[in-house]
């Protein structure tokens, strides 16, 4: 038997956390400032990048140096060929807009704020030195927008024979999904004196044009944690089960009754917190999803209940403290997650 399901909630559990009701806070996060400057997004994920490379990523990575090697390797190969290092970078916000291109197909067209002690102006200077003068030019106002092939930099950048050796991490995989929605061009401008925008030409017209800005109920989303190393809010569509493999119609119903997502990731005390709560279209429906996540924690319990397997261990651990809880329409799954415990997920097997 296959556990696709609930390895798949496992998963999301680690991804994302609490749907947030009323009226936009003034929160003081920057990441949330940043946020407020997007155009109109059906998702939003916000990072405090300096607690996710000197917190979060050693933390995660602790057990296993070689990825965490791999990593700063890759940032400091970057710094040295383009004068930039990602590490400078303080907020990052990420607007993201899914266009259905056929059938079950989904792209994902991003646009990316990244701000943090840097001068926009010098960075997009040496971009334009590192591509060679292969890029065009829009203004829009008093800002210009540089516009490059995303192939030529994909093939620049694409993996080396033995790097493609190593199974992508779930991480890269999520890359992947949002890079995909640059399939032909990368648009970059200067937002501020010390903030850039990258992402497709249209969501970068978007952002530095007249469009409307991020719905405040995407951005209600991201008020939850305000002391999250990372923080995500998305506004579903109609009939999201069609996009996912589920084999199950009443799964199907269940996931179809969700219309707000909000999660967050938070460090602290060497423990990684992670909270998921959805917002479903009415009590009944929350009441339905509420069960079938106990559900799922029931039949956790006995698959991994008696493992030797330490991983399977940590997975039944896991299962056993996630805290399950329903208020009116909302459903929210908190976990916390030792060190200990990532260490023996992570670590070389």
């Amino acid at each position: 038997m296959k556990y696709r399901i609930l390895t798949a909630l496992v998963i999301l559990a680690f991804a994302l956390n609490a749907v947030a009701s009323g009226p936009v806070a003034n929160s003081g996060s920057p990441s949330n400032e940043l946020a407020q400057l997007l155009p109109a997004s059906d998702g939003v994920i916000t990072l405090d990048s300096n607690r996710l490379f000197n917190e979060a990523l050693p933390l995660i990575l602790s057990a296993n140096p070689t990825a965490m090697k791999k990593i700063n390797q890759k940032l400091d190969q970057l710094e040295s060929e383009t004068g930039v290092d990602l590490r400078n970078f303080k907020q990052v916000a990420v607007g993201i807009k899914a266009k259905v291109i056929s059938g079950k197909k989904v792209q994902y067209q991003p646009v990316i704020l990244a701000r943090g002690e840097i001068d926009s102006k010098g960075l997009i200077a040496v971009a334009r030195l590192v591509s060679n003068g292969t890029y065009t030019t829009e203004k829009i106002g008093s800002r210009t927008i540089y516009i490059f092939s995303a192939e030529e930099i994909i093939e620049k950048n694409k993996p080396k024979a033995d790097d493609k050796k190593d199974e992508k991490s779930f991480l890269e995989k999520g890359l992947d999904s949002i890079i995909g929605g640059l399939s032909n061009e990368i648009a970059l401008t200067a937002y501020d004196e010390h903030t850039v925008a990258i992402g497709t030409p249209a969501r970068v017209r978007e952002l530095i044009g007249k469009s409307p800005r991020v719905d405040a109920a995407v951005l209600n989303l991201l008020n939850r944690k305000s002391d999250a190393v990372a923080n995500m809010g998305a506004i579903l569509p109609d009939g999201v089960s069609k996009f996912i493999k589920l084999g199950n119609d009443e799964l199907g119903k269940t996931l179809d009754s969700i219309r707000q997502l909000q999660g967050s990731l938070t460090v602290a005390d060497e423990i990684a917190s992670v909270s998921v709560m959805a917002k479903t279209l009415g009590n009944d429906d929350a009441e339905n999803l509420h069960a079938t996540l106990t559900g799922f924690q029931i039949l956790g319990k006995a698959i991994f209940g008696n493992s030797t397997s330490p991983d399977k261990q940590v997975y039944a651990r896991v299962i056993e403290n996630a805290d399950i809880k329903r208020d009116a329409n909302a459903v929210m799954l908190d976990l916390s997650v030792p060190k200990s415990d990532i260490d023996i997920l992570v670590g070389k097997k």
